[in-house]
């Protein structure tokens, strides 16, 4: 072989190695990526999965609630009509009108409770029409004017007052007035509660802060779970309400604690198309 042909020979080997190592680093890359999605992937099937397994469960638990809260209703119903005849004929007897108002506190606590599993196993669609936010938020505040005055909790509302949510009125104000009610149980010696209502980029964005003592590492993570609470009593099943208002809008309800102390529960509706807004409000 003659010096040219060594050379060309010589060229020709690096070549074919140069193209065998492009080759190789480019199937490493494609090795790497592949890697990288099937993990992605897997993570996002895991993720899947659990949030199916946790539908099912909240439906198991939906249709146990309402069969049990309608067999209980169904038995409230007589028991109601019993007790106002009852009240008649303990009317003139102070002890026994005691006893009374001690059984009627319980039965008010009791057909709470029978709302509450109603709520939560409500599956209805939203019945969506314009609502206008600062109105709704005033109209709650007037409702717990009484309870507010008598804890001593000052009230604040800071909201657009031209905002409009496309929205189910009685579900949002179900939502809303759970959080109060969960504000308020947590300022039994007084404090203040703020309600603010904004636009931002997610959509109408309504918060309603308290100035408790706010929400425990422990607690934050299980605080929407049904039947989980941290209080003597009640059902456990008022945040858990306000997250399936929030999913039957297309939103999302989220708890932090703020800055300077308390909690905020922030509820997250999707705007609507403006032009179907228009045409609904006029």
């Amino acid at each position: 072989m003659t010096a040219t042909e060594t050379r060309l020979a010589d060229v020709d080997m690096q070549t074919i190695l140069s193209a065998w190592n492009d080759a190789t680093d480019r199937l490493r890359r494609t090795h790497e990526t592949l890697r990288d999605e099937v993990r992605r992937l897997t993570d996002e099937l895991e993720i899947k999965n659990r949030e199916l397994a946790r539908k099912n469960r909240l439906a198991d638990l939906g249709q146990m609630a309402s069969h049990v809260a309608h067999e209980v209703r169904n038995s409230l119903v007589p028991m109601k009509l019993y007790l106002s005849l009852l009240s008649r004929r303990l009317s003139n007897d102070s002890g026994s009108q005691d006893i009374f108002e001690k059984v009627s506190v319980g039965f008010v606590a009791l057909e709470a409770t029978v709302s509450d599993l109603l709520n939560f196993s409500a599956e209805r669609d939203p019945q969506r029409r314009p609502v206008d936010v600062e109105a709704l938020l005033n109209e709650v505040f007037e409702t717990f004017a009484p309870q507010l005055e008598a804890q001593g909790i000052a009230t604040h509302i800071d909201a657009d007052p031209h905002a409009l949510i496309f929205a189910d009125p009685d579900m949002l104000r179900r939502a809303i007035v759970n959080l109060v009610l969960n504000a308020l149980d947590v300022m039994p010696g007084g404090g203040e509660l703020v309600m603010t209502a904004c636009q931002t980029r997610r959509g109408l964005e309504i918060e309603v802060a308290d100035s408790g003592p706010g929400i425990t590492a422990g607690t934050l993570p299980r605080l929407f779970e049904p039947f989980f609470t941290t209080k003597g009593a009640g059902t456990g099943l008022g945040l858990a309400i306000v997250e399936r208002i929030a999913a039957a809008h297309g939103g999302i309800v989220y708890a932090a604690n703020c800055p300077e102390g308390g909690a905020a529960f922030t509820l997250c509706l999707p705007n609507t198309n403006h032009a179907s807004l228009l045409r609904a409000a006029t």
